[in-house]
């Protein structure tokens, strides 16, 4: 098996080196721009690995195939991106990939112009019980979609950064799941979008952290959908983070709540319990291995999968 020299620029965020094991298809080949912990305990782990803090050379000297990305600074990976692609290199970034519509749609159009893929780190609906949910939602069981309800929650801390330049802020980094939960689950595109933000609970100084989300509006196929966001989850709830999960249609609806811990159908006077979760798993970092090294299509086209990023940006712009 011809594997995929892989490259890993920066640690801020979900990058995939805790597991590679996963993924016998990557070559790890070179690292930069980590954290000195990081770094020194995969320089050990991986013994033939460079070093290269200068990413032109990362993506020029060492024979790299695909790159994950976690830059330190979200606002400057879109542009790592593109300069990966229009060198041919396919690019697995963290979210948000940009902060901006028009660097979004430099990625799509390098994307469409490079031999290389491009994928967003947008695996949401990849996970349980979310796939089976799209699946039962596709089948009409509940009918048409008319009004989607959706929450993601993190909890707060000291390390939280104060300038949403690092991550993207509450909602391009955790709203955006909410956005996922409408679109890649509920199978239902956005129209349009109105939201508010609250700073309320952030106690520290020179601080533009938001706490607090609310975004709302309505759906193409003319019904609503209403999500929050926050950093106000508490550790008692026994999961690092909590979601929940409503979608309403003309003959039933369907529900996941607190972080997938409970499930449930409800169709007119039938109450089916929790979900069958027993099919196939899917992972999305493998089916885009698949894509480079089998030509497969992805489930979503790229415009679809980065759509709740693009609302997202869209929404920050009420802030």
């Amino acid at each position: 098996m011809k594997k995929i020299n892989l490259a890993l620029w920066g640690d801020n965020g979900h990058q995939i080196y805790k597991d590679l094991e996963l993924y016998p298809e990557f070559e790890l080949v070179a690292i930069g721009a980590f954290a000195e912990s990081a770094e020194s305990d995969l320089l050990q782990k991986y013994s033939d690995i460079k070093l290269e803090n200068d990413f032109e050379k990362l993506i020029h000297d060492y024979g790299v195939e695909m790159i994950s990305l976690c830059s330190g600074h979200r606002s400057e990976q879109a542009d790592l991106a593109v300069r990966a692609l229009d060198k041919g290199i396919h690019v697995y970034a963290e979210k948000p990939c940009a902060l901006s519509e028009k660097d979004l749609d430099r990625i799509i159009a390098s994307a469409a112009k490079s031999k290389a893929l491009f994928h967003e780190m947008a695996g949401t609906l990849w996970e349980e019980p979310y796939w089976s949910i799209r699946k039962i939602v596709q089948s009409g069981q509940i009918g048409e979609v008319v009004q989607v309800l959706a929450q993601k929650s993190y909890p707060y801390a000291d390390w939280r950064p104060r300038n949403e330049k690092v991550d993207g802020g509450l909602l391009a980094q955790v709203g955006v799941h909410a956005a996922r939960f409408v679109e890649h689950v509920a199978g239902q595109k956005i129209k349009d979008i109105y939201s508010q933000t609250s700073t309320l609970g952030e106690v520290r100084k020179n601080s533009d952290l938001k706490m607090a989300t609310s975004f709302s509006g309505r759906l193409e196929n003319g019904g609503l959908y209403s999500c929050i966001a926050n950093y106000l989850h508490n550790p008692g709830m026994g999961s690092w983070g909590n979601e929940m999960l409503r979608i309403f249609g003309t003959k039933g609806m369907i529900e996941s709540c607190d972080a997938g811990a409970r499930t449930r159908m409800i169709i007119g006077d039938k109450d089916f319990g929790d979900l069958d979760l027993s099919d196939e798993k899917l992972d999305f970092l493998a089916e885009f291995i698949k894509e480079i090294c089998e030509s497969r299509k992805m489930l979503l086209s790229l415009e679809e999968e980065l759509s709740p990023t693009r609302w997202m940006i869209r929404a920050r712009g009420f802030q």
